[in-house]
């Protein structure tokens, strides 16, 4: 069926990204790729940005399905030990195998997102079982602004995670930990400390 070969030829690219980087990634190379005859990946996607839209809406596709999956086997999530416990597991999903790929390939693509305007709304961040479990736990536990922080804190992991494709090992729980403190801090408490962070030596509050 055409759909079926139209997703091998986004899998097949998607392993092409993740190898030889964006300027790797053309027909010829998807075509070896998917050990399909040369021309096949052009007669499906005529244009490399054809092919390029095709890859993001399959990342896409199995980044969520990656997060319902792991979000349906979750404990509920009560404390921040647990919160954190999950990042750890993201994280190491995310760096290693199927997971490494598909990260190498994400972060290529939201580069060339910055130029391309479907791509970029292709790549926004989507509802998922995930992105709501953390939502849940924040609201819970009384943190402020919930969505800016749900948003800020996954954002902070992708950081983190992009920072350990290119430097190697896995992510710090200890910088998890303070992601995740810093996210149910209040935000009252959160501006004060910031001020004292950046008031100049010497020129404290006088009495």
């Amino acid at each position: 069926m055409a759909s079926d070969r139209r997703t091998l030829l986004a899998d097949a690219a998607l392993d092409v990204l993740a190898e030889e980087g964006m300027r790797g990634l053309t027909h010829r190379a998807v075509d070896r790729g998917a050990a399909m005859p040369p021309g096949t990946t052009s007669a499906y996607f005529r244009t490399r940005a054809a092919l390029l839209t095709a890859l993001v809406v399959r990342l896409v596709q199995l980044d969520q399905a990656e997060l319902e999956t792991t979000a349906a086997g979750l404990a509920p999530l009560r404390t921040a030990e647990d919160l954190v416990d999950a990042m750890v597991a993201l994280t190491r999903q995310r760096l290693t195998g199927e997971g490494r790929r598909r990260s190498l390939a994400r972060h290529a693509c939201a580069v060339e997102s910055v130029r391309d305007k479907e791509l970029r709304e292709i790549l926004l961040p989507r509802e998922n079982a995930g992105r709501e479990a953390v939502r849940l736990f924040l609201v819970e536990h009384g943190a402020a602004d919930v969505e800016n922080r749900t948003h800020t804190l996954l954002t902070c992991v992708d950081g983190l995670v992009f920072d350990r494709l290119v430097n190697g090992g896995d992510v710090p729980r200890e910088a998890l930990e303070g992601l995740v403190a810093a996210a149910l801090r209040p935000a009252g408490q959160a501006l004060a400390q910031e001020v004292v962070r950046r008031r100049p030596l010497g020129r404290g509050v006088k009495p």
